[in-house]
């Protein structure tokens, strides 16, 4: 095999080109990346990898990913994908890359998911809060009504292809600001939506800021507008007994919590994520 790249090799040239480049999660990237371009997963390359990489139009377009990462763009959306609840999400700069602390707000949602009932996410972007909602009622058994909405056409879009990728059909989904084109009440209402301030937006990292959708990060300018619009209408769009559940930023469980028991949510409190830092913050109607 003298001269012929093997797929070890060509592994290792993208993490040294990644490592050499000083991006922090170097050795992640570069197989995340191989792993999409080569089509290969690990049991393959353990067994195969000393073997050559088969075809040059397969090794260009690893290099080519490649680039783009050293260029800073996020790796889910330099393949498209991205995982989130154990589901795969397809994901586009038309929505935020779905984080594992988001998964917080999904398991707090599960814990009163009852058969029958409607359930609303706002600011759904990729749908993969309410997908993996339905997913759960879907294995459980659970013949639940299901809405996403969001101000961007695109993004549902891509909520859409999500719920036909996962056989979804019950998922339904709004164009809609905020509150303005839905009716009817609900059993429960979850959201994340933007809550970052809009003077740190700029100083996030480049990845995020010069990647991810600045409408899906940018809550105002103390980062609480949309939890202002959420705190004063959710309660009049639930039952009685119904829930709200809401991603917030970790500084932010002090503002949120007075926002919802000042319009009259009772059994206010705030979960904390893996790193204990506050994520969550949750009430009743």
């Amino acid at each position: 095999m003298n001269g012929q790249l093997t797929l070890a090799a060509l592994l290792q040239e993208g993490r040294r080109t990644l490592q050499d480049a000083g991006i922090e999660e170097w050795a992640a990237d570069a197989w995340y990346l191989f792993e999409d371009a080569m089509d290969v997963d690990r049991v393959h390359m353990l067994t195969y990898g000393r073997e050559e990489a088969a075809g040059r139009e397969k090794a260009d377009q690893y290099r080519d990913m490649l680039c783009r990462r050293l260029a800073g763009e996020p790796v889910q959306y330099i393949t498209g994908k991205a995982w989130f609840m154990g589901l795969p999400f397809q994901v586009n700069p038309a929505v935020l890359i779905p984080r594992q602390d988001t998964e917080v707000l999904v398991e707090k949602a599960l814990e009163f998911l009852r058969d029958g009932q409607k359930i609303l996410d706002l600011c759904t972007g990729s749908g993969c809060i309410i997908l993996s909602l339905a997913a759960a009622a879907r294995e459980k058994g659970l013949h639940c009504f299901f809405t996403g909405s969001d101000i961007s056409r695109q993004a549902l879009q891509t909520a859409r292809i999500n719920a036909e990728a996962l056989q979804l059909p019950q998922v339904s989904f709004v164009e809609s600001d905020m509150f303005e084109m839905l009716d009817g009440d609900y059993d429960m209402i979850v959201s994340n939506p933007p809550y970052i301030p809009a003077g740190v937006v700029d100083g996030l990292d480049p990845k995020v800021r010069c990647h991810e959708p600045r409408g899906a990060l940018d809550g105002g300018e103390d980062g609480l507008d949309f939890y202002r619009i959420i705190a004063g209408e959710a309660f009049g769009r639930l039952r009685a007994g119904g829930c709200l559940a809401l991603e917030i930023g970790f500084d932010q469980a002090g503002d949120v919590t007075g926002l919802l028991a000042g319009a009259g949510f009772h059994d206010v409190s705030c979960i904390k994520d893996l790193a204990g830092l506050d994520r969550v913050v949750f009430g009743r109607r």
